[in-house]
């Protein structure tokens, strides 16, 4: 098995990609690479993240639509910007959002 190195994100937190236009909140955190092979095969060689980091459950958002992104920690920074995501499947897991994180709902966390 991989070795995995700790998450410097957490879930609630809000955070943007580093190189593509979206935000989002962490949701999940896998210690290491859990997707398909087919998943990350379709990833240009030049541009593929190591496995053996944490990757992030997002719900993600930018200009044009809300969706799920699968994303490495390399790839990821604190979003900084203070403002809410407009995910609509926030609410399910999320309440309150204090300008830099949400606060998972109460039954929620472990």
């Amino acid at each position: 098995m991989p070795r995995a190195s700790k998450a410097r994100f957490t879930i609630g937190e809000v955070v943007r990609h580093k190189l593509y236009d979206f935000r989002g909140v962490v949701f999940d955190i896998d210690p290491v690479f859990a997707n398909s092979e087919e998943w990350y095969e379709q990833i240009p060689k030049e541009a593929r993240p190591q496995r053996e980091q944490p990757f992030y459950h997002i719900f993600a958002e930018n200009e044009e639509s809300s969706y799920i992104a699968y994303v490495s920690q390399q790839n990821l920074v604190a979003d900084g910007s203070g403002s809410p995501v407009e995910h609509p499947a926030l609410e399910e897991i999320f309440e309150d959002f204090d300008g830099e994180r949400y606060r998972l709902r109460h039954g929620l966390s472990h």
